[in-house]
């Protein structure tokens, strides 16, 4: 299952590339900010620290922020039974909404379909890789 994306990196990554076997979970967020545009600014922006590997606009297109071998800084100190630091083991997705301190939105269908599309491609592609 293929998923078209564009391109608008970040430079808030590990250079190190890991391996595919390392990612387990994908981490889903929302932006949380005003507005589409003041998100991207800041997921680009190399004094804010933070990134994610995709970036899913409210019309349901799909950016690539930071390709999947390399860790997105989305988690920041975070962990999760026997996991610490998820950045190293997932990939992060973003979410365009408001969120609540800015007036909450419904996640609309086009990008809500391209988050199920993007992480069944995903998990396709892992399914893949460990039978062969």
């Amino acid at each position: 299952m293929a998923y078209k994306t564009s391109l608008n990196y970040s430079p808030n990554f590990d250079s190190k590339k890991r391996k595919k076997n390392q990612i387990k979970f994908i981490i889903f967020h929302y932006t949380g900010m005003k507005s589409e545009k003041a998100a991207i600014k800041k997921l680009t922006d190399f004094k804010s620290e933070v990134s994610c590997n995709y970036f899913i606009k409210k019309n349901g297109e799909i950016i690539t922020m930071v390709p999947d071998l390399y860790i997105a800084w989305h988690a920041g100190k975070s962990k999760w039974k026997t996991f610490t630091n998820l950045n190293e083991n997932s990939i992060g997705i973003e979410l365009v909404n408001k969120g609540h301190d800015y007036g909450y939105e419904k996640f609309p269908k086009k990008q809500i379909l391209k988050l199920i599309k993007i992480s069944l491609a995903l998990k396709i592609a892992d399914l893949i890789r460990r039978l062969f």
